[in-house]
């Protein structure tokens, strides 16, 4: 097996215990304040995906920073003009707007407006 299908399938374990954990009574709560889980469909695909992802709350607005961009694609569909999202917080579905913003230092940023 391949050192990237390691890491995928490790990735995706990862993913699968934060989700598990967030939904959790007690833990849950705590998770909750830091991480949701975004739903959102694939630019190309046209397929929905749900991934579980840090985030923090700055005015009306929520921010998601992508840990390692370049290993990660879910945050180019957001590219441009953005796209439509969900976000899962303590159980409860945020609908918004994200936009992905790149700096020069090569960060990237998911601001995630919310009707």
């Amino acid at each position: 097996m391949g050192q990237e299908s390691l890491l995928r399938r490790g990735v995706s374990a990862f993913n699968t215990s934060v989700v598990a954990l967030t939904n959790a009574p007690v833990i849950g709560k705590i998770l909750s304040k830091a991480f949701a889980q975004i739903t959102y469909t694939g630019r190309r695909s046209g397929r929905t995906f749900s991934t579980p992802v840090n985030y923090r709350r700055s005015g009306d607005e929520y921010l998601i920073g992508v840990a390692m961009p370049d290993k990660k694609n879910w945050w180019r569909n957001f590219l441009g003009e953005g796209a439509p999202i969900t976000l899962r917080i303590d159980g409860v579905d945020h609908l918004g707007h994200a936009i992905a913003h790149r700096d020069d230092r090569g960060r990237v940023t998911v601001r995630v407006r919310t009707a």
